[in-house]
């Protein structure tokens, strides 16, 4: 009797209690994009009623003022951090709502957790954009990001973009001119374009999976193969839209066709391969349906390998910049990443007899080099050099050397930390290391007094993201967090993709 009157009493306002429920229901309200006052509905209540009794179902008011709290605290978390980084790389793209009704520019930052030794990767802002995308709207959003979040240029290692022609050009050489010309600016933003890489004070870098894409496309260039690829999506959305063939097929093999996305060519790929691999049994099914299947010579097409050599040819064309030391928009930055990576450095580089790949070690020996004179590396060894000196302030006067005069002077028992000499140890060490063992935790298991100006880099540089997948993620997330009566969302888009997408 005594328990079931106590399950009724409600918790204390101030109670611990009640606030971590109160929280935790500001969390949901915040990262799902639902409007506060679902907390008042009287089906949410009862709900909640049932799962506990003692809980006051709080007030829209009060749910919204813990929600801008949250993102508020969230936010000067993730801003500490970004201020220890070292490093920081922006990753951009632009997303626009179905039936265009708005536009928004995606801006997320990855970076070295330096409390943790973990790469990090958080959405910084959904800025909403307007019509037409210019490479100057996109360089100004950019910038007030930046400010924002108080990232330094010197601090920002690259920018990673598609290949778009407004992006291309937001991030040229400063004597070039920046304004994107009058067809440029009435080009869709998702619109992929051949265009020089030009690089100015922010570094920008090619998308990988973006590229690949772009040397994918080159499918829709050939007719004939056009032509057959239309026809094999044709015959998986006759399977996919008859309940009767995919029964037939299950039966026969257990596996369905898969349907493909035009604009990502690892699905196309993977259409392809399960068509490929069912193939007796897909014509088997499409007899019996009466269905026009492939004809014997379109199974095995012969033009394919002439297309593959041209885009083999294209791929090497795209990816020079980071594969051709005498490309015009050649970049280090790869190369370097590769060589730290002790899982990859000695077969793919260093025991690599290839005249390119060595050149390619060259540079990126050099960039490591160069990089290593920065400020935020020196200040590494410099921070160590003074806790060993605070470390001797602290020890009696008695045991001090009588002459301070020759003890300031003294040369350092350890000597200074050279960037060179670090690298042929690394080098040495890599016939030990294990191959399976990834490069981060290569690194995070290393000691700093062993690699006081290789490590810091090292870790920034394995930190670097290859592509901005990550930016795409937060429009895949916007789209649900917008649909439905959600549609009108514009202040709030921004505060629950962040809170959602930044959990760390």
């Amino acid at each position: 009797m005594s328990g079931a009157f106590f399950s009724h009493i409600k918790y204390k306002p101030d109670s611990q209690e009640q606030r971590i429920k109160e929280e935790a229901i500001a969390k949901w309200v915040a990262r799902t994009a639902h409007p506060p006052r679902t907390v008042e509905d009287e089906e949410f209540i009862n709900m909640l009623e049932k799962i506990d009794k003692r809980l006051t179902v709080p007030k829209k008011t009060k749910i919204t003022n813990l929600v801008d709290q949250m993102y508020l605290a969230e936010k000067v978390k993730f801003k500490n951090r970004l201020a220890m980084a070292r490093k920081v790389t922006i990753g951009i793209d632009i997303w626009t709502k179905k039936g265009l009704t708005a536009s928004f520019l995606g801006v997320s930052a990855c970076y070295l957790n330096v409390q943790d030794s973990k790469a990090e990767h958080i959405l910084l802002n959904l800025k909403q954009m307007v019509h037409p995308h210019t490479a100057n709207s996109i360089v100004t959003l950019v910038e007030e990001c930046t400010e924002e979040w108080g990232i330094l240029k010197e601090k920002i290692i690259m920018i990673i973009t598609d290949n778009g022609s407004n992006m291309v050009s937001a991030f040229r050489v400063e004597e070039e001119d920046t304004s994107s010309d009058e067809n440029d600016s009435n080009k869709d933003s998702d619109e992929e374009e051949e265009a020089d890489e030009r690089y100015g004070t922010l570094e920008r870098t090619p998308c990988v999976v973006h590229t690949l894409q772009l040397v994918v496309n080159m499918v829709k260039k050939e007719q004939a193969i056009k032509r057959l690829l239309d026809k094999v999506r044709h015959l998986v959305r006759q399977f996919r839209k008859s309940s009767v063939a995919t029964e037939w097929l299950l039966e026969q093999c257990g596996l369905i066709l898969i349907k493909d996305c035009e604009t990502r060519w690892s699905s196309s790929f993977l259409m392809w391969s399960r068509l490929l691999k069912v193939k007796d049994h897909v014509t088997s099914v499409a007899d019996t349906m009466g269905w026009d299947c492939l004809l014997p010579s379109e199974w095995s097409y012969r033009d394919v390998a002439t297309l593959a050599q041209k885009m083999s040819a294209n791929m090497d064309l795209r990816f020079s910049c980071f594969l051709d030391v005498s490309a015009s928009n050649f970049s280090p930055l790869a190369a370097a990443a590769c060589f730290v990576d002790a899982s990859v450095s000695a077969e793919t580089l260093i025991d690599n007899d290839n005249d390119n790949i060595q050149n390619l070690l060259s540079k990126a020996e050099e960039y490591i080099t160069r990089t290593s004179r920065s400020v935020p590396y020196q200040e590494e060894v410099t921070d160590d050099e003074d806790i060993r000196n605070a470390e001797v302030s602290e020890v009696p006067l008695q045991k001090r050397p009588r002459f301070r005069f020759f003890s300031a002077h003294r040369p350092s028992s350890k000597p200074k930390a050279s960037i060179r000499q670090e690298v042929q140890k690394f080098k040495e060490s890599l016939s030990h290391a294990n191959p399976e063992e990834s490069g981060m935790d290569f690194w995070s298991s290393q000691s700093s007094t062993m690699y006081p100006l290789l490590k810091p880099l090292a870790l920034d540089l394995l930190a670097m993201p290859a592509s901005e997948a990550f930016a795409e993620r937060v429009f895949s997330l916007t789209g649900e967090l917008s649909s439905g009566r959600r549609n009108r969302a514009r202040i709030t888009l921004e505060r629950s993709a962040f809170l959602k997408l930044n959990k760390a």
